[in-house]
């Protein structure tokens, strides 16, 4: 039987439950993991060991933790379900030599999966990750004698994680605007976390899906607006001004306004951009994927400061972050961090900032945006994922290389490489286009200055595809 190719993506490698990620794969994951420590440090290192709520997600983190002990590596192990940005921290603050998290994130709750941070607190790079993939291919067995063995120590990344909330979030400024907030968890990761520190704030806070369910409420614990009609409802019954929420370990965001509206990543990227800028002064730059708005683009202009585009995953903005050149980095897929803390997505702070921004200035989200829109302009955005058959996939993936000069009768102004292709019109408005990397799918993104040009600017799009 062929050995399962372990391979790490955007965000680690993430499989289904009993069907690939299985014990056995499990352990060779961790084993070229622990490996790579081990080679990288003399005395063995120190290794934090975290999940997520996930269905066998303790056993897993018992067999990293065993296994990182044959290495001589001490495994720290936290007890309960951590968010991804807590363990990022954690692994800052604890000075340890990365962090082994067994998460899916927002996968539907039949996966399970694992993400690597190193030394710095960041998602592992390309470099980091393929060594690792070598080491397990490998297969190779622990260097160190039974005796050689670490012992493991029990950790619990919350206390300091929200003392460093703390330092960010101007929470005696929520106590006394009289916000109201709702958090939605959506059974995941981040349950206690904001909550916990608004409440102890005297910031009036409710919850819903703040119990542990493997099955995310039998679908994929993602911050999508279809998903918040038990968010809305709650926000109705508290009169709350905002309603946050963070998928499975908490590394993405979803933002719902005053009136029930989901507001979109991409809004609520470029809204606290703007708010970071007013309020902290920060004019050291803005990075953004290069499927994020233009928007930023724009504001990045208006202030004078610099612009990063990276491909798509967050290691590259944490990088950004890491270096200090960045006062806000952000995806459209709903990942953000900020200057002074982790280089990682967190969807915690994200939810946070946008209740600061809500209180200080009065005004609800959307009225925010609009006030963005006087000021740069109107953006509107899109995703939209297309399933492909074997055929037209092999098409597909071969047109991508091409350099088209239009796209039904728009002429194409600039080609962009940075991740897929991206093509940009001459009013501004543009196309990318990404393979999915473990699925027949292609993610179609486009943004126009007015909804009626983005209706045809998608219908264009979509028609590229079968042409």
């Amino acid at each position: 039987m062929t050995a399962t190719t372990i391979k790490f993506g955007t965000s680690g490698w993430r499989a289904i439950v009993a069907d690939e990620f299985t014990v056995s794969n499990v352990r060779r994951a961790v084993n070229g993991i622990a490996r790579y420590v081990a080679k990288k440090n003399a005395a063995g290192g120190r290794v934090i060991v975290g999940r997520d709520p996930r269905y066998m997600g303790e056993r897993f983190v018992e067999i990293a933790a065993e296994i990182l002990a044959a290495h001589g590596v001490t495994p720290l192990v936290a007890a309960d379900p951590a968010p991804t940005p807590a363990i990022s921290h954690e692994v800052i603050r604890a000075k340890a030599d990365g962090a082994i998290n067994f998460t899916a994130s927002h996968n539907p709750p039949e996966y399970n999966g694992i993400k690597f941070s190193t030394p710095d607190g960041a998602p592992a790079l390309p470099e980091v990750t393929g060594a690792i993939e070598t080491l397990i291919a490998s297969n190779g067995e622990a260097a160190h004698t039974a005796a050689a063995k670490a012992a493991a120590e029990s950790i619990d990344p919350k206390p300091a994680y929200l003392a460093r909330l703390k330092e960010i979030i101007d929470l005696p400024l929520l106590r006394t605007s009289g916000l109201k907030v709702v958090f939605d968890p959506l059974w995941g990761a981040a349950r206690g976390y904001p909550d916990t520190l608004l409440r102890e704030a005297g910031v009036p806070v409710a919850t819903v899906h703040d119990t542990r369910d493997v099955l995310f409420g039998g679908h994929a614990p993602e911050p999508e607006g279809y998903l918040f009609g038990d968010m809305r409802q709650k926000m109705k019954e508290a009169g709350a001004r905002i309603g946050i929420a963070t998928d499975g370990d908490a590394d993405r965001f979803g933002i719902v306004d005053e009136d029930g509206t989901f507001i979109q990543p991409n809004y609520v990227i470029a809204v606290l951009f703007d708010y970071l800028i007013e309020t902290r002064e920060w004019k050291n730059g803005v990075a953004k994927s290069v499927a994020t708005t233009n928007m930023i683009n724009a504001l990045a202009e208006h202030y004078g400061v610099p612009l990063y585009e990276t491909p798509v995953g967050f290691k590259y903005i944490g990088e950004l972050i890491k270096q200090d050149k960045i006062a806000i980095g952000g995806e459209e897929s709903a990942g953000l961090s900020i200057r002074y803390h982790v280089p990682e997505k967190d969807g915690i702070i994200a939810g946070l900032l946008c209740c600061e921004a809500v209180a200080r200035r009065r005004k609800s989200m959307g009225a925010q945006i609009k006030d963005l829109f006087g000021k740069v302009g109107s953006f509107y955005p899109q995703r939209e994922n297309f399933r492909l058959t074997p055929e037209v996939k092999a098409q597909f993936t071969g047109k991508l290389q091409s350099d088209p000069a239009e796209l039904s009768g728009r002429k194409v102004k600039q080609v962009v490489r940075t991740d897929g292709l991206k093509l940009v019109f001459a009013d501004g408005s543009w196309v990318c286009y990404r393979m999915s990397g473990t699925e027949p799918v292609v993610r179609v993104y486009a943004e126009a200055r007015s909804e009626r040009d983005l209706q045809e600017l998608s219908a264009a799009a979509r028609g590229w595809i079968g042409e």
